[in-house]
């Protein structure tokens, strides 16, 4: 399941021609809520150094706790937070 950072797994989704963007969604904590959590397809984000992009919007890669396929199966889960 977990290989790499959240940022190596997005990347591969994304960019690898054998994978289809519209098949994953991550699932992220929202700021300052503990236990406020939003799913966001991975065809509305844009990969950046530090951080990811929805629109004009600037998130930390560390508020990432899974990525998901569409089918339910997990690709990429936190470390520090699987208790969601």
């Amino acid at each position: 399941m977990r290989k790499g950072s959240v940022k190596e797994a997005l990347a591969k989704i994304k960019y690898d021609p054998r994978e289809n963007e519209e098949d994953y969604y991550i699932v992220i904590e929202h700021r300052g809520s503990y236990g406020n959590i939003k799913k966001i397809p991975v065809k509305l984000i844009d990969l950046g150094h530090g951080y990811f992009f929805v629109g004009e919007t600037q998130i930390p890669y560390h508020r990432i706790i899974r990525i998901v396929r569409k089918d339910g199966r997990v690709v990429w889960e936190s470390k520090k937070r699987k208790e969601h």
